[in-house]
């Protein structure tokens, strides 16, 4: 069984920073290419970045880009996003997925990241 479980959100002031994380199981990670997507309140799933197997190849939304890292540690099956420069329009719940997953079919935990003073 596929699972993936998101974890670091939390509450964090704007211009700061928070690491979430995605511990994979149930299929070969380092096979597949990781995304991250989002909801925040009231709105639809919105992708944010992705990440090819190998973790060489990367892409974000332009709403993270020059903020957002994602990367991933295969002998850990652990997908990463370290985002910086936290703005209130990032708060949101965070959900990881495999890159061929369609944005309607992604459910979970996630993990809340909400950015306020």
């Amino acid at each position: 069984e596929v699972q993936l479980v998101e974890s670091g959100g939390g509450l964090v002031q704007p211009g700061g920073s928070l690491r979430l994380s995605c511990a994979a199981s149930g299929f070969t990670f380092s096979s597949y290419a990781m995304k991250w997507v989002r909801q925040a309140p009231g709105k639809g799933l919105e992708w944010v970045s992705i990440i090819n197997s190998g973790g060489r190849d990367t892409s974000y939304a332009d709403a993270v880009k020059g903020r957002f890292t994602i990367s991933r540690d295969n002998a850990k099956n652990t997908l990463y996003l370290q985002m910086n420069s936290l703005k209130p329009e990032d708060t949101a719940v965070y959900y990881c997925a495999k890159a061929i997953q369609p944005l309607a079919t992604i459910k979970g935990q996630g993990t809340q990241v909400t950015v306020s003073s």
